[in-house]
C-alpha cells in the first residue's frame, strides 16, 4: 500500500482486506503525516467538528464469573466494586432522562454477566423499550448472546449491541481464558444476522505489543461489515486486578491508534472511550484531530471514573466542537 495522501484518500472507500503490512505502514508514518491523512479521511465522511455523545450505565454490577484481567467486576479479584443486583426499571429511566438532559443521544446499559439468562433478558428488554420511548438510541452490553436472544433484542427495538474483541487473537489468551476469541466473533455474527448495529473495539495499554494493536485493528477492519461504533479504550488500572501494574502506554501511540482506526474504518464512529479521566485536554484534542468522533458523557463508565459532563462541555466549547 502506498502511504501518499492520494493513495490513502483513494482507500477511504470501505475495505475489508487490510493486510498486517499495510496497517503497520500506517502506524509507522511520521506522526504529523498520519494525523493529516486521518483528518482527510475523517472529513470525507463526517463533520470534523461534531462528536456523538453517549452515556453508559451499569445496570447490574459485579459477581461476573469471567477472568478478564482488566475488569474489577470479576468475582475472581479482590477489588472495591460493590456487587449489585439488576437495577429497577424506574432508576434506569431516571438515569436515562438525566443523560438526555445533559446532551446524550444514546443510552448504553451494561450488565456484568457472562451471558444473560432469558429471565434477566425479559427485564432488560423492558428497559430498552422504555428508554427508546424517551427518544434515545439504545445500546446494551450483556456478554455473550445466543441467536434467539439476539433476535429478541432486535424485536424489542435495540439499536446497538456492544461486544469488544479487546485485543489481537494472539494476545487474547494472556488477558482472558474463560471465553474464546471465537465466542466473541460468534456473538458479533448473531448481532449482525439480527440486523442490529455493532459496537466493537478494544483496550490499549494492557501490555500488548504494537503488533497486537495492528492485529486488533485488522480484526475490526476486516469484518464483513465495519462496526458502526468502534470504542478505543485506554486501560484503567484498578487495584486488585491482574493488570493493576501494567506499564503506561505512550500517549502518542494511543493517538496513533485512533488515527489508524479512522483510516481503516472511514465511516465508523471511533469512540474515545475509557481512560479519558487521566488524559489531558491536549491529548483528547489530538484524538479528535486524529478522527475520534464519539465519547461517553458521565462521571462513571460502569465502575471506573470518567470526566464530568460539564468538563466535557467546556472542552468542546474550547475546541469548537458540537455534541450530537
Amino acid at each position: 500500500m502506498s502511504t501518499t495522501p492520494e493513495a490513502i484518500q483513494a482507500n477511504s472507500a470501505l475495505r475489508h482486506d487490510w493486510s498486517t503490512d499495510e496497517i503497520e505502514q500506517l502506524f509507522n508514518l511520521p506522526f504529523n503525516d498520519l494525523l493529516f491523512h486521518a483528518q482527510q479521511v475523517h472529513r470525507s465522511h463526517f463533520d470534523p467538528n461534531q462528536v456523538q455523545v453517549s452515556t453508559l450505565l451499569s445496570i447490574k454490577t459485579g459477581r461476573c464469573p469471567e477472568d478478564c484481567g482488566y475488569c474489577p467486576q470479576s468475582v475472581r479479584y479482590d477489588t472495591e466494586v460493590e456487587n449489585e443486583a439488576l437495577l429497577p426499571l424506574e432508576e434506569v429511566l431516571e438515569q436515562a432522562q438525566a443523560a438526555k438532559t445533559k446532551g446524550s443521544s444514546r443510552f448504553c446499559m451494561g450488565a456484568a454477566w457472562r451471558s444473560p439468562k432469558d429471565s434477566d433478558l425479559d427485564q432488560v428488554i423492558e428497559m430498552v423499550k422504555q428508554v427508546k420511548a424517551l427518544g434515545l438510541e439504545t445500546c446494551l452490553t450483556l456478554g455473550m448472546l445466543t441467536e434467539a436472544q439476539t433476535q429478541r433484542l432486535k424485536q424489542a427495538g435495540l439499536d446497538y449491541y456492544n461486544h469488544n474483541l479487546d485485543t489481537s487473537p494472539e494476545f487474547y489468551g494472556d488477558i482472558i481464558t474463560t471465553r474464546t476469541y471465537q465466542d466473541r466473533l460468534d456473538t458479533l455474527q448473531h448481532v449482525r444476522d439480527a440486523g442490529m448495529h455493532v459496537c466493537c473495539g478494544g483496550i490499549l495499554g494492557m501490555g500488548e505489543s504494537r503488533q497486537d494493536r495492528i492485529g486488533l485493528m485488522q480484526q475490526l477492519a476486516n469484518q464483513p461489515q465495519h462496526p458502526e461504533s468502534v470504542p478505543i479504550n485506554m486501560l484503567v488500572k484498578v487495584e486488585g486486578t491482574p493488570l493493576e501494574n501494567a506499564e503506561d502506554l505512550d500517549p502518542i501511540e494511543f493517538v496513533r491508534s485512533i488515527a489508524v482506526a479512522r483510516i481503516l474504518m472511514p465511516a465508523s464512529h471511533v469512540r474515545l472511550s475509557a481512560g479519558r479521566e487521566t488524559m489531558s485536554d491536549e491529548m483528547q484534542a489530538l484524538c479528535f484531530l486524529a478522527g475520534a468522533n464519539s465519547i461517553f458523557y458521565g462521571e462513571k463508565l460502569l465502575t471506573t471514573p470518567n470526566p464530568a459532563a460539564d468538563q466535557d462541555r467546556l472542552l468542546f466549547k474550547r475546541l469548537g466542537i458540537t455534541a450530537v
